[in-house]
């Protein structure tokens, strides 16, 4: 008999989480407490749920780099997508592979215990709450799928006098629309993604925006070399490659001091917003007076009618008992920020639970595939000892390279982490038996986008569409973007290798360079 799975929520994690336990001839049932699919993804104008988007969001990551390794977004749509077109791809999704029946909608999960025969069993039974009536199940395996934007974190104990201020306060998840802030004078405290977004979706309709950093950030565009997203242009396996071999002082140095130590924000339109003096930007936040914000550098905006806390959220697992799986100030252990170490049998996983420069659905799909196969034993984890000391290690490594933030823990190096998922579910590419089998693939998968599609090319859950999916990921990049055909493909073609030789030939030089100067 199939074991059952309970999976814990129907957002990007969650869909993929089903469709893995599909593929594994498990039994899974999602419990959604909300109507819809989506999770933080379904933009909703009235929500008590603890975490929403507002309307203008779109995401930050390209859609050949964020899709399901087995299921492309159209090449028709946007490469940088609305959250509608998001929503859009979801339902795709989820019909094609059928997941809808295997989804339990307004249904909260109110507890998640161990059986009393866990340690020989594994079991868990999960107590559930549906229109008010509860139910309880007891399941093999569970996936929880709950992300980390789950409690808003308002620091307000940080700022003196905000007690007297007049004015509105708000945190970012309250914000849907800027038509209600017309002609007010605001704040918004947070340089993350969401405060430069909402600062510029407001300075177009404010009276004037402020912008808030306490560290500042580094801000990049989406469009990069030759008018390709970014993360196509950047997430290579070559390029990861030479940032193994090349220190990461120099690193830092080539792109200004500690740049790669603090994760860049996507602001496409800031500069012009501060050139223009839509959004001035200021230090962080001293104090607050009944109608002024004073800022650390002395000055003095008076008049504000809306403070914006833009400072992300904090995550938490109400429904798992502490001794199962404790949080402590947004840290978790997690084994490959996936498994609680301390369980005597591997039948829990965290799903999504990371934050990645780059894209989270690939990263997730390889969390649930691998945690599938280690609920049916076909992997294993390795022993206690061994997986507290990863979990030590890349703590460790993180507060080494990034600037203490308030998910340090969680963040990963986007082809390493992949490529660490996709080793223990043998799926990582051999770039050597590539190269000797199918030059024209290597090639791509080397100096192309590392796209999901390189983790169905081999191993279990082999897809016979991953090498067409990759060879062709350029013509889709490209399909958005053009009304018209203004060459062909082997004339693009001839351009693209021409460019990597000579960026090839400028390699060399670099370390040519550097072998010099050492």
């Amino acid at each position: 008999m199939a074991k059952r799975v309970a999976v814990i929520g129907a957002g990007a994690s969650g869909l993929t989480a089903l469709k893995c336990c599909l593929d594994e001839g498990l039994q899974p049932t999602c419990f959604e407490r909300s109507e819809d699919i989506g999770g933080l993804w379904r933009f909703q104008c009235d929500t008590d749920w603890k975490a929403s988007i507002y309307k203008s969001v779109t995401i930050n990551t390209s859609k050949e780099m964020m899709g399901y390794s087995d299921f492309p977004i159209p090449e028709d749509y946007p490469n940088y997508m609305h959250n509608s077109k998001v929503m859009d791809y979801f339902r795709m999704y989820t019909k094609h592979f059928d997941l809808l029946q295997y989804i339990h909608f307004k249904t909260s999960v109110l507890s998640i215990r161990k059986c009393s025969d866990f340690s020989t069993t594994g079991q868990w039974d999960v107590v559930t709450e549906t229109d008010g009536k509860q139910n309880s199940a007891i399941f093999d395996a569970i996936l929880v799928c709950t992300g980390h934007h789950i409690d808003p974190y308002l620091p307000l104990e940080c700022f003196p006098g905000v007690e007297k201020f007049k004015g509105k306060i708000m945190h970012s998840r309250e914000y849907k629309y800027p038509e209600e802030f017309r002609d007010k004078r605001m704040v918004v405290v947070g340089l993350g993604n969401s405060g430069v977004d909402i600062s510029l979706d407001l300075s177009h309709t404010t009276k004037q925006v402020f912008l808030s950093t306490r560290t500042g950030a580094w801000v990049v565009n989406r469009v990069s070399d030759n008018g390709f997203p970014l993360d196509v242009v950047h997430f290579t396996r070559f390029k990861n490659m030479l940032r193994h071999i090349i220190p990461l002082y120099l690193m830092n140095r080539w792109g200004e001091n500690k740049f790669l130590s603090k994760y860049p924000i996507v602001g496409d339109d800031l500069p012009n917003a501060i050139v223009s003096g839509r959004v001035l930007m200021k230090p962080n936040v001293k104090e607050f007076t009944d109608t002024a914000v004073i800022f650390v550098d002395g000055s003095r905006e008076e008049n504000i009618d809306v403070v914006l806390f833009a400072t992300g959220y904090n995550f938490s697992f109400p429904f798992l008992e502490e001794n199962v799986l404790r949080v402590n100030n947004n840290r978790v252990p997690l084994y490959k920020f996936v498994f609680p170490p301390h369980l005597e049998k591997p039948t829990l996983a965290i799903i999504g639970l990371l934050q990645p420069l780059g894209a989270i659905m690939p990263i997730a799909e390889l969390q649930a595939r691998w945690a599938t196969r280690v609920f049916k034993g076909l992997l294993k984890l390795p022993s206690l000892d061994d997986m507290m000391a990863d979990i030590a290690k890349k703590i460790k490594e993180n507060e080494k390279r990034y600037i203490p933030s308030q998910h340090i823990t969680l963040q990963v190096q986007y082809i390493d982490h992949v490529d660490e998922l996709a080793s223990l579910l043998s799926v990582k590419p051999n770039l050597l038996f590539l190269f000797l089998t199918d030059p024209k693939l290597a090639l791509e998968v080397l100096f192309g986008p590392c796209t999901p599609a390189q983790f169905r090319l081999t191993g279990p859950g082999k897809w016979d569409g991953a090498r067409k999916s990759i060879l062709t990921q350029r013509q889709r990049i490209l399909k958005a973007t053009k009304t018209r055909a203004l060459k062909t493909h082997s004339e693009n073609d001839t351009c693209l290798v021409s460019s990597l030789c000579i960026k090839i030939m400028g390699l060399f030089v670099l370390i040519a360079a550097i072998c010099a100067y050492f």
